[in-house]
């Protein structure tokens, strides 16, 4: 029985190391917890434990993807947005406490902390706090997921799945085009699609 929440681990920890929008971890998480008939509270405890770490290894290798592929006035520009946080640690937090209870990728907050150089005890906590709650609200959801799995597989591709995604590609386009350093000196919006080395 050990195996089985070491793939509820797993599984959050591959779903939350890629630098790119994916589906969130409690889909894993819950399907596992049916299929298996796992524990509830113990497959919240590992899959956040398995989201936290995956986030945690995407902030330590965020900075050599965008060293790699992302110019060096680009990194700089997003470094900004690192600074701007470190300024104001509780709003910081609280942001990042309300962005990880909604339903919306994390993967732009931490790819853009990550590429910032953002210490880690600044958003990690938030999130460990906010995955908790919204990741429990979801998997004991999952009881009604099972007992209406037709509907749910019926609606997999939603006008909300959809749209998940797009706020999550749009979240990143922001990251990447947007000139954070004249946005936030200059109160300009200027985009820049020259990113790439």
């Amino acid at each position: 029985m050990f195996w089985q929440y070491f793939l509820v681990f797993l599984g959050a920890l591959v779903f939350y190391i890629v630098p790119f929008p994916f589906p969130p971890a409690f889909t894993i998480m819950v399907f596992l917890q049916i299929v298996f008939n796992l524990n509830v509270w113990w497959v919240i405890i590992i899959g956040v434990a398995g989201s936290v770490l995956g986030r945690y290894i995407l902030l330590l290798y965020a900075p050599v993807l965008a060293s790699k592929y992302l110019k060096e006035s680009k990194n700089n520009d997003i470094q900004i947005l690192g600074e701007k946080m470190k300024q104001n640690k509780w709003q910081g937090q609280l942001l990042v406490l309300t962005y990880s209870l909604l339903p919306l990728p994390t993967t732009p907050l931490f790819l853009g902390a990550g590429i910032s150089k953002l210490n880690p005890i600044y958003i990690i906590p938030a999130f460990l706090v906010g995955k908790f709650v919204s990741d429990t609200v979801a998997i004991i959801a999952g009881a009604y997921a099972m007992a209406n799995a037709r509907y749910i597989i019926e609606n997999a591709f939603s006008w909300q799945s959809f749209l998940s995604f797009i706020l999550g590609l749009f979240f990143l386009f922001c990251l990447f085009f947007i000139d954070w350093r004249t946005l936030i000196q200059s109160k300009k919006l200027v985009f820049n699609f020259k990113i790439l080395k």
